[in-house]
């Protein structure tokens, strides 16, 4: 898969940092290649090796990530070695180990598990490495030095949002657009495993609830807990197979339909959309065909919306988070303090720990174009072809 190039310029002397992204290999690959030109002065002129580890690449998002955080480091003179677990676990473990017994000056970690690397960290800590949490929070240690992620509630609240935009329940702008229901809607919730996906939940089951409360909403299958709604690793297959066997269970043989489902992640959305398709449901939201959630901008998700099938997704602009993970880095091995804008809502079990958040967008289909198009994340040609270029 690949991904978006971009580019935000700047001056080195300022932290300003030079983002691209570009193809990625299989799934399970790692990618040691990065020598890190000596630049500059201070820290990055003595250069280093920063470990950089990334979930997986059956995802173009974490591709994107694993790119722009390793070009942002050897712009600023640091090698990189960056690796990608495979969604194995052992095997992100074995990675992480790795990196530091060859002596990384810091660790930036995107966990498969967040509650896996204990151990892992407890290594890092005793050799004086800093530990920053990528997008995903790790859990049940006290050697993670800082988190930086998006407001992964406000996400969850936008995902909810959108659905009831989409249901006709509220108007873009959150105000009440007249709807009354019932509409008959199911939840579908990220990888127990990611700290996230409780976040995402929480974020949406809040904003929902008053409408299932009044009966605005139904959820017909009842699988209305986190645990019920769970999608282990996020996998598309998994989501098309949960969403089929709720048709199959609740609404085949009757008169029941489907109105809208809550997916926090595309590619979930993308399985789910085609378990509709699979059972009779067919056409474009305005036709009538179920509102469908997503997250993250996948650009075959992106086309699914311009084309009316996926109603909405959440932006979450990666660029941004490489930019603000590479900062955080620079500042922990030139000895300045990492600047956190939230110090009281990442508690991973054992410590709350400083973060960075920053913010996400929803798309619908008449932003697509100022959104991702304006901005340079997607182009026109591959919103239309639904394929990065």
């Amino acid at each position: 898969m690949k991904f978006k190039k971009f580019l935000a310029a700047g001056a080195g002397a300022a932290l300003a940092i030079s983002l691209a992204a570009c193809s990625g290999g299989g799934a399970g690959s790692t990618d040691t290649s990065s020598t890190g030109a000596t630049a500059g002065g201070g820290a990055a002129a003595e250069g280093g090796t920063i470990g950089v580890a990334m979930p997986t690449q059956t995802s173009e998002r974490w591709i994107a990530d694993g790119d722009a955080v390793k070009k942002g480091l050897e712009d600023l003179g640091y090698s990189v070695d960056l690796q990608y677990g495979n969604d194995d676990i052992p095997t992100q473990s074995q990675q992480i180990d790795n990196m530091i017994t060859s002596g990384v000056k810091a660790l930036i970690i995107a966990a498969i598990d967040g509650t896996a690397l204990s151990q892992q960290l407890q290594a890092a800590a005793d050799a004086g490495i800093p530990v920053i949490s990528y997008d995903r929070l790790i859990r049940d240690s006290a050697n993670v030095d800082f988190y930086v992620t998006f407001d992964n509630y406000k996400v969850g609240v936008q995902q909810a949002t959108s659905l009831l935009v989409g249901l006709g329940i509220l108007n873009e702008d959150g105000t009440e657009a007249g709807a009354k229901g019932p509409f008959n809607i199911e939840l579908f919730a990220g990888s127990l495993d990611d700290n996230n996906a409780h976040f995402f939940w929480q974020g949406a089951i809040d904003t929902l609830q008053p409408y299932i409360d009044n009966g605005t909403l139904v959820v017909p299958s009842g699988q209305t807990t986190i645990e019920k709604a769970a999608t282990l690793r996020w996998q598309q297959e998994t989501a098309q197979k949960r969403m089929e066997d709720i048709l199959t269970s609740t609404y085949v043989g009757t008169d029941k339909k489907v109105n809208g489902v809550l997916s926090p992640y595309d590619g979930l959305s993308r399985g789910i959309i085609t378990a509709l398709q699979n059972n009779g449901y067919s056409g474009t939201v305005a036709d009538g065909f179920p509102v469908v959630t997503g997250q993250d901008a996948e650009i075959a998700s992106v086309k699914l919306i311009d084309d009316g099938v996926q109603f909405s997704t959440i932006f979450k602009d990666t660029r941004k988070l490489a930019d603000e993970a590479v900062t955080v880095a620079q500042d922990y091995l030139t000895g300045a303090t990492p600047e956190a804008n939230d110090t009281t809502s990442y508690d991973n079990g054992v410590k709350v720990v400083p973060s960075f958040l920053l913010e996400s967008d929803i798309v619908y289909k008449d932003n697509i174009q100022s959104l991702l198009i304006d901005s340079g994340y997607w182009t026109a040609d591959e919103v239309a072809s639904g394929q990065a270029s």
